[in-house]
């Protein structure tokens, strides 16, 4: 058996505890044998209370150790640790692998997604990013990301850095203009709900098209009346300047600005 703890108790490793109690529960190679959490309360109902602790010398050694931590405090935890020369890796989408402290052997288990507390997600689909030091740690990384995802990717950290970029773009962003839509109705008493099928026909779409092939609307058909027309309705001076900012995206997009 492949031993792994997690430290922890956030969006992200509450979604990777489920994930690797699923995983076990269907006669997985890999156990999770401990979770280091300040607020032991955030996982007591996700496993047994055995298996949880807010005491740093009372942490397993075992043969994986994965930090899943807001980014800043990774560097701090990666040196409470009480053991060396162990496999550890963090989670984030941002931070370097250096990041993590010289005491042990350095590696990086990133899922690709969204979290939300209390949202139940289908970790097979969630691709996995992996980076290490070695080789042989990399195969531990691998398979104990196959134990419960079927998408895992070799990413490096400035592949990394630019997958953490584009995701801001098309999931962050993206989830800011869906409220700023949601804003709209509302001042003006339609129902958001109207818009949920062309939100998902608009995501469901870039599943077999390019986004550019995808693209539609007045900025793509430089319909200047329709344009102008938007711009005099948005009263909101921040709308107004996002607006204006992503039609002037689309208009010169693959042209020198």
């Amino acid at each position: 058996m492949i031993k792994v703890i997690i430290i922890g108790s956030g969006n992200v490793a509450q979604h990777l505890i489920a994930a690797f109690q699923d995983s076990q529960n269907l006669g997985s190679e890999i156990e999770l044998v401990q979770v280091f959490s300040r607020q032991v309360a955030n996982v007591s109902q996700l496993l047994d209370y055995g298996k949880i602790t807010d005491d740093w010398n009372a942490l397993t050694e075992a043969d994986l150790c994965i930090i899943a931590v807001s980014d800043d405090s990774i560097a701090d935890v990666s040196s409470k640790l009480p053991f060396k020369n162990r496999l550890v890796v963090h989670t984030s989408g941002s931070v370097s692998l250096n990041a993590l402290n010289d005491n042990n052997r350095k590696g990086v288990f990133y899922p690709l997604q969204t979290f939300t507390k209390n949202k139940k997600v289908d970790f097979k689909t969630i691709p996995i990013c992996l980076e290490s030091e070695n080789a042989t740690d990399f195969q531990l990384l691998d398979k104990v990301a196959k134990s419960i995802s079927d998408k895992v990717f070799a990413i490096n950290s400035e592949q990394r850095k630019a997958l953490h970029v584009a995701a801001v773009f098309v999931n962050n962003f993206t989830n800011h203009l869906y409220q700023i839509g949601s804003e709209i109705c509302q001042e003006n008493q339609v129902p958001f709900e109207i818009l949920k099928p062309l939100i998902a026909e608009t995501a469901q779409k870039i599943m077999i098209l390019s986004p550019e092939d995808a693209q539609t609307g007045p900025a793509k058909r430089n319909d200047r009346a329709t344009i102008e027309a938007h711009e005099a309705f948005l009263l909101n001076e921040n709308h107004l300047k996002i607006y204006k900012t992503l039609t002037q995206s689309i208009q010169h997009n693959g042209k020198k600005l």
